[in-house]
């Protein structure tokens, strides 16, 4: 008999965060899949880890997902994190894969999922807590009011027209500005638009960015800036 998989959202960073459904089919899976190339140094892994302390007693499989943009490379490592998941279910074990965030916003683990579905599996997401709902809580601030629009948007990869993207009614979410950061917070200072950033919500290394000018030129991988026009 075939295993399932099970595609897990486990929150932004604090392990509170992390959902009961979440917990509970980690608890019954027999295969912990973790994104990185070292599973304990894995963002997820600590999210789990800090709520569920027999998480080392499951067999934990890293899962390599490179930060890169070669459509080749990323196929190559894709195929792979598809075949390593495969060959646990070919045993019949449940498989969790654990992924930051909500599995259906920007996430590396729908590459597998798409994969195993071609293969005849049984898959489903769990939705998990998005960084940017976290980050707004974190601020005690709302992202949209009544009619406003809300956009999510990759900011590395729109860089180059963040100056007619921030023009857009309603609130931006900025995910994934990485090596962007300079060019993304100058176009945010010249909008004269209000800006916050955290990076690292939710976890130790939280900083908070109350203004676009605090926001620096260089930060982490998990920053989020959200801008909002002034009122």
């Amino acid at each position: 008999m075939k295993g399932k998989l099970f595609g897990l959202g486990v929150g932004p960073g604090d392990p509170e965060l992390l959902t009961l459904k979440a917990l509970r089919l980690i608890q019954e899976s027999d295969v912990i899949a973790v994104p990185g190339n070292e599973v304990k140094e894995s963002v997820a892994y600590k999210i789990v880890k800090g709520v569920y302390e027999k998480l080392d007693e499951k067999q934990l499989i890293p899962i390599s997902m490179p930060m890169t943009k070669d459509p080749a490379v990323l196929e190559a490592n894709h195929k792979k994190a598809a075949d390593d998941v495969e060959a646990c279910l070919k045993e019949g074990k449940q498989v969790a894969f654990l992924t930051l965030g909500d599995p259906t916003v920007y996430s590396t683990y729908l590459y597998v999922h798409k994969r195993i579905l071609e293969r005849g599996y049984d898959v489903e997401i769990v939705s998990g807590i998005t960084s940017f709902c976290a980050v707004a809580a974190r601020l005690n601030m709302g992202l949209v009011e009544m009619a406003e629009p809300l956009h999510v948007i990759p900011a590395t990869y729109n860089a180059d027209t963040m100056d007619g993207i921030l023009q857009m009614p309603g609130t931006k979410v900025l995910m994934k500005t990485g090596r962007k950061m300079k060019a993304v917070r100058e176009s945010i200072i010249k909008s004269g638009q209000e800006a916050v950033m955290i990076e690292d919500c939710g976890m130790p290394t939280e900083k908070i960015y109350e203004t676009a000018e605090e926001i620096p030129e260089q930060a982490g991988y998990y920053s989020l800036i959200i801008v909002k026009e002034k009122k």
